[in-house]
């Protein structure tokens, strides 16, 4: 179970990081367009927000890798606890999806996590 819950973990890292690709560099893009459904006048607006989103993203995606590179069990648990906290604040305010793409994703890990422990 440790080697699932590992996965999940590394797995919800990539996603942060791309979430951050996004919110960074291709917010204004055409794949950020249409990942993020908008115009291109909402996304020059949003810009800077997204790149700030993008930031904090980047954070959660350090603190997965440090769990899983030395951080250990309590590190771990309190990234994905962030990162299901985070997608389903998400989700219920912003767009639904990200309660599959994110929140989902945290729950399945803090369950192979405990179990685990």
């Amino acid at each position: 179970m440790s080697l699932l819950a590992n996965i999940l973990v590394g797995l919800i890292a990539v996603i942060h990081v791309w979430i951050l690709v996004l919110e960074m560099f291709l917010w204004t893009h055409p794949i950020g367009l249409k990942t993020f459904r908008q115009s291109l006048e909402a996304a020059q607006s949003s810009k800077v927000l997204a790149a700030n989103q993008g930031l904090y993203n980047g954070f959660l995606a350090a603190g997965l890798a440090w769990g899983l590179c030395g951080g250990g069990m309590p590190v771990k648990l309190f990234f994905v606890v962030c990162v299901l906290l985070a997608g389903i604040y998400g989700g219920l305010t912003a767009k639904r999806s990200i309660l599959y793409v994110q929140a989902l994703p945290a729950l399945l890990a803090l369950l192979a996590l405990l179990a685990a422990h």
